[in-house]
């Protein structure tokens, strides 16, 4: 696979004074030797996608630090989670005293770089999607997880919407039979203006590969099904417009869909759409031989649920053949906020998700545990957008995707 070069004026900035992170990842704790911590200490990098979560209101973390290099964005973090400890250098957070824990919620192109800065120096490492930008920077993440025996969570919302939680808790039931087709949809037009800054100069959304920022959809598939994606077919779309003949990761396409093969040998659509005449949304279908779920469409269907009726009872459509009965009606889905802390039960973003992000990253953390969302579970959401990509690429040519496996026992 392609690695690309991403030059960022960020990357450049956070990079500068790399020999201080040498030293601290020399003095790194080995792996096993750290204890759990009983109340996550933790900084937060990023002022936008970064202040929506609930640091301050979990019973088992503090926020102690916080950074970012635009003045009134870092204000805003201070402001959000009461931390008078400001920062607009990542590397010189790093050495606040007493930090168990770091928030990456920076540019995509960062992620990586940062998760694995962050682990070396000692620290455990909550990231915003995706965990990164090619296989490189993936299996870096692991080497660097296993290396220093730090925990690492990706932030993707879909794990913890509330459909998909249902969606989790009766796969693990068995209530959908064998789940043999599933589908998956993020449609997001209108990031074109985020594609410029206030100066007019291109920021990293500027022709981003739609397939790079596949994990709302693969963030519902996967863990549902239980099965990892194996092999794809994908195809993309562009207009020749301007973003999309200069953007410097050579892609080409607004919107992309992939049709993938799963390790149990079952099929998925994953659709990621930047332009698009459609309703926003994130959405995803489950249909198994006993039940199916369906999640509401922006057009206005509700979450429906449709089960196969074992009554023996024969019926005979319109135009005279014999049909299976089925019983299909909405569902009123419930947010599953009582199972947080009652601190944590507020109404959040991405479908209420970010509070349970929260949470578990904070638990893993006391607890001494991979979260749900660990950097196996993060490498198999992410790594199967970057394969599409280059499926895209290449005229929809099949291509296998590796499994690299989960979590040991910890």
């Amino acid at each position: 696979m392609k690695t690309n070069a991403l030059p960022s004026t960020r990357r450049e900035f956070v990079r500068q004074g790399a020999g201080v992170v040498a030293g601290m990842a020399a003095a790194r704790t080995p792996a096993g030797a750290r204890p759990a911590a009983r109340t996550a200490k933790i900084g937060i990098v990023g002022g936008r996608f970064g202040r929506t979560f609930q640091w301050h209101l979990h019973p088992h973390c503090k926020v102690e630090a916080v950074c970012d290099i635009r003045p009134q964005a870092l204000q805003a973090l201070s402001e959000v989670y009461r931390c008078g400890n400001t920062y607009d250098n990542f590397q010189s957070m790093l050495k606040h005293p007493g930090l168990d824990a770091v928030g990456v919620f920076t540019p995509a192109p960062l992620h990586e770089w940062m998760a694995t800065t962050a682990m070396k120096a000692g620290k455990h490492v909550i990231s915003a999607v995706p965990a990164g930008l090619s296989v490189e920077e993936l299996e870096r993440l692991i080497e660097t997880v296993r290396e220093t025996g730090m925990r690492y969570m990706m932030a993707e919302t879909s794990y913890y919407r509330p459909e998909i939680m249902t969606c989790r808790e009766w796969a693990k039931e068995g209530r959908f039979g064998t789940i043999f087709y599933s589908e998956s949809e993020y449609h997001h037009e209108g990031l074109i203006a985020l594609m410029y800054d206030d100066r007019g100069l291109p920021t990293w959304r500027h022709g981003f590969p739609p397939f790079w920022y596949p994990t709302h959809c693969t963030g519902m598939v996967v863990p549902v099904t239980g099965e990892r994606l194996a092999e794809v077919q994908a195809i993309g779309w562009g207009d020749g417009h301007e973003v999309v003949r200069t953007n410097r990761y050579q892609n080409p396409f607004w919107s992309a869909t992939g049709f993938f093969k799963t390790s149990g040998g079952h099929s998925s659509r994953i659709s990621v759409f930047w332009r698009v005449a459609a309703g926003g949304t994130e959405r995803a279908h489950f249909y198994g031989d006993r039940r199916s779920y369906i999640m509401h469409r922006p057009e206005g269907s509700p979450d429906t649920v449709v089960e196969i009726l074992q009554d023996g009872k024969m019926v005979i459509d319109d135009n005279g053949y014999p049909a299976g009965r089925v019983r299909s009606q909405p569902f009123d889905q419930p947010d599953h906020l009582e199972k947080l802390p009652e601190p944590l039960r507020v109404k959040t973003g991405h479908g209420n998700s970010h509070t349970f992000l929260t949470h578990e990253f904070v638990q893993s953390i006391t607890e001494d545990r991979h979260p749900s969302v660990n950097v196996w579970e993060a490498v198999a959401y992410t790594l199967p957008g970057l394969v599409a990509h280059e499926s895209a690429l290449n005229d929809g040519e099949p291509l296998k995707i590796r499994d690299y496996g989960r979590p040991p026992e910890s």
